[in-house]
């Protein structure tokens, strides 16, 4: 004796399942093309291929030194967890001083001293990165001071408005309601 196989009538979310499976499968491909360009924009500037950042603030004069500066992206601070907002800066060493100057810093209001000279740029000196904590309650007519220590022990400092490094942080200090 044989037992014949009863069939089971498929259910309607089997049988819409393997009607849509593949449509289903083509989108799952087709989206994340969609988020490609973004990607391909955020490594070639990473990389340094779109040069420093996304807006250039220019060449800074910095005692015998110099240095392009420029904004990673050119948009508002960013929440980073618990310590705050922050911004990213890139700059290059200009090719006479790469290797006379030690480190270079940066920071919102005048430094009282090299101990308290603000954030410090890491990488080499063609690419350097550094990221800054922005208070919500900073000043927006402060100034971006810059200081830089050479490998002989001197000391050179320079200051540029904020709003001529970052008009983005500016323009939302503005909004936080910053101090006047």
């Amino acid at each position: 004796m044989s037992k014949a196989a009863v069939a089971q009538p498929a259910s309607s979310l089997s049988r819409l399942w393997h009607k849509w499976r593949f449509h289903i499968n083509v989108l799952l491909l087709l989206i994340p093309l969609g988020f490609m360009p973004k990607y391909f924009s955020d490594v070639a500037l990473d990389r340094g291929d779109e040069g420093l950042g996304q807006r250039e603030v220019g060449t800074i004069q910095v005692g015998p030194w110099s240095m392009r500066m420029a904004e990673e992206r050119n948009e508002a601070p960013q929440r980073a967890g618990p310590s705050g907002y922050t911004k990213s800066f890139n700059a290059s060493l200009c090719t006479e001083c790469i290797d006379r100057v030690k480190a270079t810093y940066l920071r919102i209001g005048k430094p009282r001293s090299l101990r308290t000279a603000g954030v410090i740029f890491f990488g080499g000196g063609y690419r350097m990165s550094a990221f800054m904590q922005i208070p919500e309650d900073t000043n927006p007519d402060l100034d971006l001071w810059i200081t830089m220590e050479g490998w002989d022990g001197s000391v050179h400092q320079t200051s540029i408005p904020l709003r001529q490094a970052s008009p983005a942080t500016v323009a939302w200090l503005k909004k936080q309601g910053g101090k006047p």
